[in-house]
């Protein structure tokens, strides 16, 4: 469906539901209805009409621009880009029901281009014969390489198929460009705790598609838990809800009351929302970066131990330190690199999990230090001057005499050999001509570097 294609809007708390149509048999409808029952307690609880949707207001509210244009029947091709049990899913199935469109899922793990041209030719006959639209859904549109994108990319221009993708990483790495101009990108959040609650409270109670029938209740504890461990993944609360469930025994009045213990076991602990090579791998890494270069140990060593936990590359880590020690302590305390370097050659000497005691010393030692780029600075300003300006040669004085006809052409003449004057400093030009007077290094005010910046002073006078 185009942009410009029109479908007869309805009432937005429509069902999402399987018709029995003249060619589903009694044992068919019987096989589904089993297999829905049996499904997995997430599957069950996927909300069936906008009314269920619980968050993403900030997409889906009322006066946003989704909610309208599936209001109107206008229904441009979109990404939904948001963590783990966000609703991507259940919301793209959700806005094919209301638009009365076919709805076609594929998942890019499973999926090839075979695939997708068949349903792409279902959807030129569905829209010839029926003058129905079709939403192509594409579950981890991120794993999809450019040749597979490049088959969705005219069929979406034509109208053909309304294409939707969902992604847990930043599209603007991972969607190509021309696919993605042609879409609107809708930023999910995870699940604000009170929302869990209120999906797995529903859950509870339902006694069709839920536990109601099972007189499943949380406790107060058992639920602070859960929703905290969670993490704003509606689907990892109810699946620990129903393995908790399950395991709860029923009371005297034939209740089950699921306490802290059993949510706990259920849940185990908390994976991690972290892909190595993924979005939060990279802001992990800036956080981490952004707070030793801030001198906040607190906020380094947490980064760090969410790398850590994760299972990130300790040597990964480690060669961020020294970067950081060079860019961004440098000067003010030259021992910051010596120290991140024997915390690298530490990790790799004696592996994980003790390597982390090293890895954690050099993290508070270089947010504690004392700062100061001016090396980095200086190189940076120096390469820029080497990109632009002409490449002078080599002033004669500063050029080796190793021949005869050097020493005749001029090679080394006038050069002041430092060690022969007082304090072993002769002042000379370094810079060819052209950059003479030139300066790149302004040396900083903190730690050691204030006395080698006074240094500097009185061997070359003015503003240095």
């Amino acid at each position: 469906m185009s942009p410009g294609h029109t479908t007869k809007p309805i009432p937005l708390g429509i069902r999402v539901g399987v018709n029995l149509s003249s060619s589903e048999s009694l044992f068919q409808r019987q096989h589904r209805l089993d297999a829905e029952r049996n499904a997995p307690l997430a599957e069950r609880m996927r909300p069936k009409s906008f009314d269920e949707f619980v968050g993403q207001e900030q997409v889906v509210g009322r006066e946003r621009v989704l909610f309208r244009a599936i209001a109107a029947g206008r229904l441009p091709s979109f990404i939904l880009w948001g963590p783990p049990g966000s609703g991507k899913t259940t919301l793209a199935r959700l806005v094919a029901t209301a638009t009365q469109a076919a709805f076609e899922p594929v998942s890019a793990v499973t999926s090839g281009v075979a695939d997708l041209r068949r349903i792409v030719g279902e959807a030129r006959d569905r829209r010839g014969m029926h003058r129905q639209a079709t939403i192509l859904f594409v579950d981890e549109i991120h794993r999809f390489n450019k040749a597979q994108q490049d088959v969705i990319l005219p069929h979406v221009e034509n109208g053909t198929v309304t294409f939707i993708g969902a992604t847990t990483e930043n599209p603007s790495f991972e969607v190509i460009a021309p696919l993605l101009s042609r879409s609107r990108v809708f930023a999910l959040q995870s699940l604000a705790p009170e929302e869990v609650e209120a999906i797995v409270n529903r859950a509870a109670a339902d006694p069709e598609r839920g536990l109601g029938g099972m007189g499943v209740s949380v406790a107060a504890d058992a639920m602070a838990h859960l929703v905290n461990i969670a993490n704003g993944d509606a689907r990892v609360a109810l699946n620990a809800l129903e393995t908790a469930a399950f395991a709860t025994g029923p009371g005297q009045d034939g209740a089950r009351l699921v306490d802290l213990d059993t949510i706990a076991d259920a849940l185990q602990r908390r994976s991690p929302v972290y892909d190595k090579a993924g979005d939060s791998h990279y802001d992990t890494i800036s956080a981490f970066i952004k707070s030793v270069r801030g001198s906040s140990p607190d906020g380094a060593l947490y980064w760090l131990a969410r790398m850590i936990e994760s299972g990130e590359d300790p040597l990964f880590i480690a060669r961020r330190l020294v970067i950081l020690a060079a860019e961004d302590i440098g000067l003010a305390d030259p021992q910051a690199l010596a120290v991140a370097v024997a915390a690298q050659q530490a990790a790799h000497f004696i592996g994980m999990p003790e390597g982390r005691i090293p890895l954690a010393e050099a993290t508070v030692y270089l947010a504690a230090a004392p700062k100061s780029n001016s090396a980095y600075a200086a190189l940076n300003e120096a390469m820029a001057d080497v990109r632009r300006l002409p490449n002078d040669p080599v002033p004669l004085h500063l050029r080796n005499a190793v021949t005869g006809m050097m020493q005749q052409m001029g090679y080394g003449r006038d050069y002041k050999y430092s060690h022969d004057y007082e304090g072993h400093f002769a002042e000379q030009e370094y810079l060819p001509p052209s950059l003479q007077g030139r300066r790149y290094y302004h040396p900083g005010t903190e730690g050691a570097e204030r006395a080698m910046g006074e240094r500097l002073r009185r061997w070359w006078g003015g503003e240095i």
